[in-house]
């Protein structure tokens, strides 16, 4: 059913239970039976109001349905219902409002599935990569999860804002100056004085002959910077090294056609003063004390399940990695954003009760479990049955650039997403590759090519398919993909709020299989004008939703394959 037709259909179930039980509260739900023939939504309202009215629950059931088949507004939206197992109403939806699908889509086209705009304010945090070397697979996988989650919300109306915080301080940035200082006086990696911590993909190498010829990059949000050529001077290499694979990081994501709206500097924090002013607030709410020459937060104490309290200033005077995050994220806070939501490795699950601890004893108004977060497992890339651990690139690790050059962008997109972001991945290169049903991305693609092609052969104009009388699709598997179509909108809005993409995914793939079930099964382009015209208006409606459900993973939707 379309969520209007739910709507409706509750409010019709609501004043069914007003008229037998008037003082019932009960939670009102539809469900989908489990097994298909039994209808196609079903209520456990009976069975939750029968013990405190000390009723019988399949009488009481039989006299809610008897109470809402006699209400005028159930005429053309319930054909009928029945009173199964303990209590459990099942309810048969009219085939003329399983039909007012099509209309709907046709009228809203690409907006179909789409809520209008809320208002509310949405920050979502995701790649936030240091800028030391180029993205990761992992990091793909952030991107797309995060772009996707973004394009749900916005789905769903809200204002979606992307943003990307670079970890430009701290020691794995002196260790790519370092590394790039090395390799510009001429030592490799395997030279008794390249840094033992340093960074040892050919990418360095790239870095350092750029900055010995005084070559100038500039990043997507920054000025420019230009080498000076002086491999002696460390401030110098560090400037342009984190400029040039900051450059280098931009380009990854314009091969993921990927745009973000702000770019947040770590090291902003400390140049405004904005860390230290948090250890001040931090240290004047009273949840701070001193030990072992240490400043440490009583993590404990402030109601976010961390185990331990945890240490804010070392006693050789730095702060640790979470004092800076919650000082950032107080200016998502204080930006407006009453949603945020951390797109992030599963290795940064520490920080979440830190960052929301250290955010509650500010005693600032953010509220408990601020920000949201969506901690993903890493990839494991697998080629010619062989994991791939390395990259000429990067040296050490597969790239985001490496997984696009051999699949595309839509299957990595599609394949980053179609698993749930906390379990393990194997992102096999060869199934990515295959043009069969076995490729879940090729499968759904090819059902909208599929449709495509056939709506060209038909030659005629959408006008006609708007005049289509859809009363004569009648058959079994019409009537499936039907309801499959009109699912489309509260998925949408159950992906969003659960963070989970790979509903979408999961969606779309079902979706594909009941257009291809039903193509085999009846003919589309048939003699009897009536009825072709009436087939072609679901396979329209069923092309646009599945080009909108694409659209929401950032895969293109082809029209011929």
């Amino acid at each position: 059913m379309l969520p209007e037709q739910q709507e409706h259909l509750l409010g019709l179930i609501g004043a069914a239970v007003k008229a037998v039980a008037p003082d019932a509260t009960p939670t009102l739900l539809l469900e989908r039976p489990k097994v298909a023939s039994h209808g196609d939504a079903a209520t456990n309202v009976a069975m939750q109001i029968a013990k405190p009215m000390k009723r019988n629950p399949r009488e009481l059931a039989q006299a809610i349905v008897d109470a809402l088949m006699a209400q005028p507004g159930v005429a053309g939206l319930v054909q009928g219902a029945e009173v199964a197992g303990p209590g459990f109403i099942n309810l048969r939806i009219a085939p003329a409002a399983k039909r007012a699908v099509i209309d709907a889509i046709r009228v809203r086209g690409a907006e179909f599935g789409r809520a209008p705009s809320s208002g509310r304010k949405v920050l979502v945090e995701f790649v936030s990569a240091n800028p030391t070397g180029p993205l990761h697979v992992g990091h793909a996988r952030q991107a797309a999860l995060g772009d996707a989650i973004c394009r749900l919300f916005d789905a769903s109306g809200w204002h979606v804002t992307r943003e990307f915080y670079y970890n430009d301080a701290g020691n794995q940035i002196a260790n790519l100056a370092i590394s790039v200082q090395a390799r510009a006086r001429g030592y490799g990696p395997e030279h008794p004085d390249f840094p033992a911590d340093g960074y040892r993909g050919e990418y360095i190498a790239d870095i350092a002959a750029d900055f010995l010829a005084r070559k100038t990059v500039q990043a997507a949000d920054a000025e420019p910077v230009t080498a000076s050529g002086d491999a002696e001077n460390l401030d110098d290499v560090r400037k342009f090294a984190v400029a040039y694979l900051r450059r280098e990081q931009d380009l990854d994501l314009q091969a993921f056609d990927l745009k973000f709206d702000n770019y947040y500097l770590e090291s902003s924090l400390y140049t405004s003063g904005r860390v230290e002013q948090t250890v001040q607030r931090l240290v004047a709410s009273g949840h701070t004390y001193e030990h072992d020459g240490a400043l440490w937060l009583r993590t404990t104490e402030l109601g976010e399940g961390d185990d331990k309290d945890r240490v804010m200033r070392k006693s050789e005077g730095g702060y640790t990695y979470f004092v800076p995050d919650v000082a950032y994220h107080v200016t998502k806070w204080e930006r407006g954003y009453a949603k945020a939501i951390n797109i992030q490795g599963s290795d940064h699950h520490g920080t979440v009760a830190r960052v929301r601890s250290g955010l509650q004893a500010l005693d600032v108004g953010i509220p408990k479990g601020y920000p949201d977060y969506v901690l993903h497992k890493m990839v494991k890339v697998v080629r010619g049955g062989e994991e791939v651990k390395i990259s000429k690139r990067a040296g050490s690790y597969v790239t985001m650039r490496d997984l696009i050059d051999w699949v595309g962008r839509d299957a990595v997109r599609y394949f980053l997403i179609q698993r749930r972001a906390d379990t393990e991945f194997v992102f096999d290169v060869d199934l990515a590759l295959k043009q069969t049903d076995e490729n879940p991305v090729y499968y759904i693609q090819y059902a909208h090519a599929r449709i495509c092609s056939i709506l060209a052969s038909w030659g005629g104009e959408p006008g006609d398919l708007a005049r289509a009388d859809t009363s004569l699709l009648a058959a079994e598997r019409e009537f499936l993909l039907l309801q499959r179509l009109a699912e489309f909108p509260s998925m949408v809005g159950m992906a969003a709020a659960d963070l989970s993409p790979h509903h979408v995914a999961f969606w779309l793939k079902d979706c594909a299989a009941d257009f291809h079930a039903y193509y085999n099964a009846e003919r589309v382009l048939v003699d009897d004008e009536a009825l072709k015209l009436a087939r072609l208006a679901l396979l329209a409606a069923t092309r646009q939703v599945l080009a909108n459900g694409l659209a929401l993973l950032g895969v293109s939707a082809p029209s011929r394959m």
